[in-house]
């Protein structure tokens, strides 16, 4: 799976245009990183940018943006409304496709020590990358902002996890750290009221509403602050508002953690409180970006709701989410635009042509695509085919007892089947890699070496595709034998193809494999790739035969039955 990490940098400039364009031209300057937003605000005088790309191409456009940064920006001069301590006042990353939380922190970590050696800028990592539990908390970090940092010059519990402990007048300091993906998200209802909106804001946000006494006085702890009654759900910030643009009120939330508190959590909620006043939810939207992952889950929801089998394509998952929450009801959602991983896409992928324009392609005198992208094919086939089969069987009568498992076959082959897909155009890229690292210069002993470096690294990359793709290729053999096994009859052939389809597409992917270990210059890596490549053929072979022979047998004691005779 392809690592997609998010980056939202917060520069202390929001009004001089020349300066943000300085700042963001570094980001562009970066191949691999797509820049996705950049909003400049003159009252808070900064500017949020948000950009996706691979870990390492992230890290690499984020010190360049605080390096320019650092050059532009004089925070001697600075005056806005928003919290600051530096010219980068913070820098967080985001998982969103293939890391993890931890993966983040040791990008916040690596960034933290460059910036820290290399610009002299005090670095302090925080939120899930902080090595203090008090910075975890952002306004702890910046406790005293910009104004305050030089009175920690010399003071030990202030002393910076990167760069110098001294007070640097023009940069400030900068906070790094990792976070969720946050998602803006707003509920739209058939009303003009504010109160009634907020409402029902005070109900699911987490930090709920204020107690009150049988005299509807508000009750204070001991502390002399307000007590508070928690709402309804963890993560989950929330306002009431009315928005004369739309004519209507809204519930504003900021989902902190959407895999704690989800899009379809709220909306749901909401819609019951709604209920209960009086109101009706009329849709929703998504302000910026959304990751791939909560549009599926929120379609998958609805879909289980409904009765319904969610082993459909993403597409249809999609659409369903779309209309479930109602996100066009102020402006036409189009995935291409509002889903990070489709904002990703490149146009011309292998993946997107038609069956005709793919063969022509792979029949041409090209070297890629080739094998390995086939056999990648072959595995997206053989998860189709055992998706259509538990399709067919979900909701027919004589296999009730096999409902729930079908429906949990189709949903895992349609993730299958994307991730193959994926590999067909992964595989062709890691050749071209390959090809260019074999074209680099080797004139020097410097240059030798380095392309014996890219080479290595190039060989190891494409060799670790097609394995991926065969070890992946046991669990698409296990589908075809579950659907064969318990499926609907009546396709009992097409669960047979799906097994013949994960053998080629293991073989195949076994051939690639070995091809590249040949003449590898790590032969302990090597061996150790093998044996796992050898030990997950020899299991989809298992698995494959004893289907074929099983539907060979079926199909066949069928035609001899009395009633063909």
């Amino acid at each position: 799976m392809q690592q997609i990490v998010e980056c939202v940098p917060n520069f202390s400039e929001g009004r001089d245009q020349d300066k943000i364009s300085a700042i963001t031209s570094r980001i562009r300057s970066v191949p691999g990183v797509t820049l996705l937003d950049v909003d400049p605000g003159a009252d808070t005088n900064r500017t949020v940018v948000t950009m996706v790309g691979a870990p390492d191409d992230v890290l690499e456009a984020a010190f360049r943006a605080i390096q320019e940064a650092a050059r532009v920006i004089d925070m001697r001069q600075h005056r806005g409304a928003h919290a600051r301590m530096g010219a980068t006042d913070v820098c967080p990353f985001v998982p969103v496709r293939g890391l993890t939380m931890d993966d983040c922190a040791e990008l916040a970590r690596r960034l933290g020590k460059r910036v820290g050696e290399e610009l002299e800028i005090p670095v302090y990592l925080y939120e899930h990358a902080a090595r203090k539990p008090e910075w975890r908390n952002l306004a702890n970090v910046r406790a005293g902002e910009y104004e305050g940092l030089a009175a920690r010059d010399g003071q030990a519990d202030w002393a910076p996890d990167f760069g110098p402990a001294r007070f640097n007048a023009a940069s400030g300091a900068t906070a790094i750290g990792a976070r969720e993906f946050l998602i803006a998200y707003n509920v739209n209802l058939n009303t003009r009221s504010k109160p009634l909106a907020h409402d029902i804001a005070l109900d699911i946000r987490e930090r709920g509403r204020r107690m009150r006494d049988a005299d509807g006085v508000a009750i204070r702890d001991e502390s002399g602050g307000f007590a508070m009654q928690p709402g309804r759900f963890r993560e989950c910030k929330a306002v009431g508002w009315y928005i004369p643009e739309y004519g209507a009120a809204q519930i504003s939330i900021n989902l902190t953690n959407y895999h704690i508190t989800s899009m379809q959590d709220v909306f749901d909620a909401i819609e019951e409180g709604a209920h209960r006043r009086g109101l009706r939810v009329t849709g929703s939207e998504i302000v910026g970006l959304v990751p791939l992952k909560a549009i599926r889950d929120a379609g998958i929801h609805y879909l289980t709701r409904q009765g319904l089998s969610a082993g459909v394509p993403e597409a249809e998952l999609i659409h369903t989410a779309v209309r479930s929450l109602g996100l066009d009801d102020l402006d036409a959602f189009d995935p291409r635009e509002k889903i990070i991983e489709y904002r990703l896409r490149r146009d011309g992928m292998l993946a997107d042509r038609t069956v005709a324009d793919f063969a022509d392609e792979l029949s041409s005198s090209s070297p890629a695509p080739g094998g390995g992208s086939v056999a990648s094919l072959l595995g997206s086939l053989s998860a189709a085919l055992s998706a259509m089969v538990a399709s067919l069987t979900v909701g027919k009568k004589g296999y009730e007892e096999h409902e729930q498992s079908m429906k949990d076959v189709g949903l895992e082959a349609q993730s299958l089947k994307d991730a193959f897909r994926e590999d067909i155009d992964r595989d062709t890229d890691s050749f071209n890699d390959l090809y260019a690292a074999m074209k680099m210069k080797r004139k020097t002993p410097q240059e030798i070496a380095a392309r014996d470096a890219a080479m290595l690294a190039a060989t190891k990359a494409a060799t670790e595709i097609p394995l991926g793709v065969l070890e992946r290729t046991v669990r698409a053999a296990e589908l075809a034998a579950i659907v064969a096994r318990d499926g609907n009859r009546n396709s009992l052939s097409d669960a047979g193809v799906a097994a013949l389809a994960a053998q080629g597409c293991a073989e195949g992917a076994y051939y690639n494999v070995l091809i590249n270990l040949d003449g590898l210059p790590d032969p302990g890596w090597a061996a150790k790739i093998r044996a796992r490549a050898t030990q997950a053929l020899a299991e989809v072979g298992s698995i494959t035969r004893k289907v074929g022979d099983d539907v060979r047998g079926a199909l066949e004691r069928a035609l001899e039955s009395p009633q063909n005779a």
